[in-house]
């Protein structure tokens, strides 16, 4: 409801509401380890919250009920609403360090991921891959100043650049899926997001491979002396271990990932991708919400 309005904070709170009462039905012992930030900056969703009924089984959550709050407040495509699951004890702690170096391709590319070799030389590698001219080989990537230097190397090797303004995890989606429009998803981009988007490559197939960019020398300082390797390369099973993970998302705004929510009269159509890791399951699933139950559920009046 909130799409295209203009006001992003209301959209990211209807959604943490959202996602908070219904995650409190499930029947799960959830821990959230990526969520809305620290207990005193955030009412509901907290990093360390408990949520689900208490009952087996235990998991770690990570989430972002709006991922591309401005994306939705211009009514921009691409917005998604998503939530990973893995067991306790899974899932990457990011400790201070909020942005990550991110690298994501799909199967067919996924060994020619490394960050330590020049971006020039992985879109020629790429493109060897693929049997076509490197004038071929698309990235994806954010519209940042910090990716100023990045910009000038990848054209000058002739490739070409898909810039999003927003919405990482939904670009590196589309950037691991067979005979997608993107080959390459770079950039440095939010911590959670790459732990989020590494229990949806887990589950979809491809690779991300990340490593942790403090953004200033505190930051850096404090990565170091909390025991943290800041030339790790992070791939997805260093991010999510184990092998059972689960990964949902559900469209808000249309995207190439995913149809946004639409309203009738009587209530909205969602489109959601739905994943485990374990079984390799991959489903769309595309429902149908009656209003009036919606508002039973919630309260609302």
């Amino acid at each position: 409801r909130w799409v295209g309005h203009g006001d992003k904070e209301s959209a990211d709170q209807a959604a943490v509401d959202a996602m908070r009462l219904l995650l409190d039905t499930v029947s799960m012992d959830g821990i959230v380890v990526i969520g809305e930030g620290e207990k005193d900056e955030a009412p509901m969703l907290y990093n360390g919250e408990r949520i689900g009924n208490g009952s087996a089984p235990e998991v770690d959550i990570a989430v972002d009920p709006l991922e591309g709050t401005s994306l939705t407040a211009k009514g921009f495509p691409s917005a998604l609403s998503v939530i990973a699951l893995a067991e306790r004890g899974a899932m990457f702690d990011p400790g201070p360090c909020f942005y990550m170096q991110k690298m994501a391709a799909s199967d067919e590319l996924a060994h020619l991921l490394d960050l330590d070799r020049p971006l020039p030389e992985t879109l020629g590698l790429i493109a060897k891959e693929k049997g076509t001219d490197v004038r071929d080989v698309t990235v994806v990537m954010l519209d940042r100043p910090r990716h100023e230097k990045a910009t000038r190397e990848i054209r000058e090797a002739g490739a070409r650049i898909r810039f999003i303004s927003d919405g990482d995890v939904s670009a590196a989606l589309l950037a691991v899926t067979e005979r997608s429009p993107v080959d390459l998803l770079w950039g440095i981009g939010g911590t959670p997001e790459g732990v989020i988007t590494a229990a949806a490559v887990k589950c979809i197939g491809g690779q991300l491979v990340g490593r942790l960019w403090p953004r200033d020398e505190d930051e850096r300082r404090a990565a170091l002396d909390a025991g943290y390797d800041l030339e790790e390369q992070l791939d997805r099973d260093r991010l999510v271990t184990g092998h059972d993970a689960f990964f949902a998302a559900t469209g808000v705004t249309d995207g190439d990932v995913l149809q946004g929510v639409r309203y009738s009269s009587s209530g909205a159509t969602t489109e959601s991708l739905v994943m485990r890791s374990r079984s390799g399951t991959v489903r769309r699933v595309k429902a149908e919400h009656d209003r009036s139950k919606l508002r039973e559920l919630s309260g609302e009046r």
